[in-house]
């Protein structure tokens, strides 16, 4: 099997409200839609936000779940000026901001916030991750001297 994702899924109790949010807040845009799913093109792979129930019926798995997943979602950017700008942006659109721009022994800049579902999502500026001029991530630099 080839390291790499084609599709990252969220099963989502209200999926107008999850739309709405990553449309509207983050500005996101739809790929291909209906009643049931969202496809929004990334970097490299889809991401899609699905009603919760349908999506564990078809996989056949419990569609309970509450609580942090032990799974959140980065976006990285090329300075900590831009960490700052994006937080003060969710901030003044009234999202869940979990912490404030943190910068770690490490180097860098970083924050958490929550979408209206709980699914938790990182802005950082980390120096170890490289990106392209696409802001792709490419690379990590080695960090077994951390």
């Amino acid at each position: 099997m080839e390291q790499r994702i084609s599709v990252l899924s969220i099963g989502a109790d209200d999926i107008t409200a999850m739309r709405n949010f990553y449309e509207d807040i983050l500005g996101w845009k739809p790929i291909a839609q209906n009643k049931d799913i969202a496809f929004y093109k990334m970097n490299g792979f889809l991401f899609s936000i699905a009603k919760r129930r349908e999506l564990a019926d078809f996989i056949g798995v419990n569609p309970d779940g509450i609580g942090f997943r032990a799974v959140t979602f980065g976006y990285n950017v090329s300075t900590e000026n831009e960490v700052r700008e994006l937080y003060k942006k969710l901030k003044a659109k009234g999202v869940k901001v979990l912490s404030e721009p943190t910068a770690p022994p490490f180097g860098g800049l970083f924050f958490y916030f929550e979408d209206i579902e709980g699914n938790i999502l990182e802005i950082a500026y980390n120096t170890f991750v490289l990106l392209d001029e696409e802001n792709n991530a490419v690379d990590h630099k080695p960090i077994d001297h951390l």
